[in-house]
């Protein structure tokens, strides 16, 4: 009973902007049409009446003309009928004279002219009856003439009727533009409900199965050291060492002991500054700890959304991970060394152009990370299982947060087509293969299709995707 009930909003919803669609449609065109013509309305109605009334006298002309062609025809035709009676009775009565007496003893010159008078009327006969069959033909088309001139007088009537009794320029106006533009809104009304479906039809057996056998991308061929993830929670505490600072964004501290030295740290990194405005790192909180205060801890927490859950992720000397900034919390460094992030440009390969992720972070340790997701933070391991083969496994592609580079990571389409018509899924996910670790958070940001996919939101997310962030 829901999904009937939601089939049915679906269904008025469709309607509703297919209507709007029409009369926004009509009324732009309509008001386009005023402002071209730029003459008076009322003048321009008699104009065309006085036209019509014209064009209905020409054919009103025509037509008595074609009546006359008619009746002359008619006349014609009897005529050439009754000739066709008088000769067939001469040329009954030369066949009674006939005899074998007559031809035995009867005036041989009387028998020569009858014959040939028989002959000369048999041909005047066969000629009047051609004539006849011609007239005929002639009749018939000048029939249709006039019947093709009447419907034209019915058409000119009715415009006629029309244009006298239309005294709104509104009404005037949106009947022509829906004269001149109904099959261009016949088609865009077909686009709208149709064109969906068959596009995603066509993205999704046609253009996918292709994209997906390109080469997968691998930044890294091996990496040293894995990061070592902690489980995620609402609430995160987090020590600092001596010689520790951490940057982290303002709504995500929760506390924090007093000895720690605070101060504003405008960029995350000034090297990459589009890239923190864009992603939300700026104006974070700078924390250090004092001389002499010793180690000092912060706890974390989102105080916006509790459905937050943060994890603090190590990264060890020689280990890296790929990442989306915008799912950055805060960084903690050792002593006065600065964030070290390399910057991974992939613009010549089949999987940036699907993902629109041209650009890929890694954030190199040693360094701690605390990373946001929605619900949680899970990590993902990939390994050996003994048998050679390499290890895979496939997340929803919103739900992805970062990676070890050393993994083998390309889109795969959907595992069915139904999840990616209703929004459910997108059309590629993740793959990662080999050995290393993927994060991804519990339950995708966006939630399910219906809800998220929006026009001005997918618009900003792989804006943002582009820049890999």
């Amino acid at each position: 009973m829901i999904s009937l009930l939601k089939f049915f909003r679906w269904l008025f919803q469709k309607l509703a902007a297919a209507v709007l669609m029409v009369v926004l449609a009509l009324a732009a065109y309509g008001l386009w049409l005023f402002l071209r013509d730029n003459v008076d309305f009322d003048l321009h109605r008699h104009e065309v009446v006085r036209a019509l009334t014209g064009e209905r006298t020409h054919v009103h002309e025509a037509i008595v003309d074609v009546d006359k062609r008619l009746e002359s025809i008619a006349l014609k035709i009897s005529a050439e009928k009754e000739k066709i009676r008088q000769t067939e009775k001469v040329i009954a009565k030369l066949k009674a004279l006939e005899s074998m007496w007559d031809r035995l003893i009867g005036n041989p010159a009387q028998q020569a002219a009858n014959a040939a008078q028989r002959t000369k009327m048999e041909a005047m006969h066969a000629e009047t009856v051609v004539k006849v069959a011609d007239l005929r033909v002639q009749y018939d088309r000048t029939t249709w003439e006039r019947d093709g001139l009447e419907v034209a007088l019915g058409r000119l009537e009715k415009q006629i009727v029309k244009v006298e009794q239309q005294r709104s320029k509104v009404t005037h106006y949106v009947m022509e533009a829906w004269e001149r533009t109904r099959w261009w809104l016949a088609g865009a009304l077909a686009l709208y409900f149709f064109g969906p479906t068959l596009g995603m039809g066509f993205m999704y057996y046609g253009i996918a199965p292709t994209i997906v056998r390109g080469r997968p991308v691998r930044l890294t061929p091996s990496l040293e050291a894995m990061p070592i993830v902690a489980p995620s929670r609402v609430s995160l505490e987090v020590g600092l060492a001596e010689d520790e600072r951490l940057w982290i964004r303002e709504r995500f501290l929760q506390a924090s002991d007093e000895g720690l030295l605070k101060k504003t740290r405008f960029l995350l990194d000034w090297r990459i500054p589009f890239t923190c405005l864009a992603s939300g790192l700026v104006e974070m909180i700078e924390m250090r700890t004092g001389k002499e205060a010793g180690p000092q801890r912060v706890t974390l927490s989102n105080q916006a959304n509790p459905h937050i859950e943060l994890s603090l992720i190590t990264l060890p000397e020689n280990s890296s991970l790929v990442l989306r900034p915008s799912f950055l919390a805060g960084v903690a460094i050792a002593g006065g060394k600065r964030v070290r992030i390399r910057r991974r440009w992939q613009l010549f390969r089949w999987q940036s152009w699907v993902t629109l992720q041209f650009r890929f972070f890694e954030f190199v340790g040693p360094a701690r990370l605390v990373v946001a997701g929605s619900r949680g933070v899970r990590a993902e391991v990939l390994g050996g299982d003994g048998s050679g083969r390499v290890a895979a496994r496939r997340t929803n592609q919103d739900a992805t947060i970062g990676f070890t580079p050393n993994l083998d990571y390309r889109p795969v389409r959907a595992e069915t087509f139904w999840s990616y018509y209703r929004g459910m899924n997108p059309l590629f996910d993740d793959l990662f293969a080999g050995r290393g670790l993927f994060l991804c958070q519990e339950i995708s940001g966006e939630g399910e299709a219906g809800q998220v996919r929006r026009f001005w939101a997918g618009l900003w997310s792989n804006l943002l995707k582009v820049f890999g962030l």
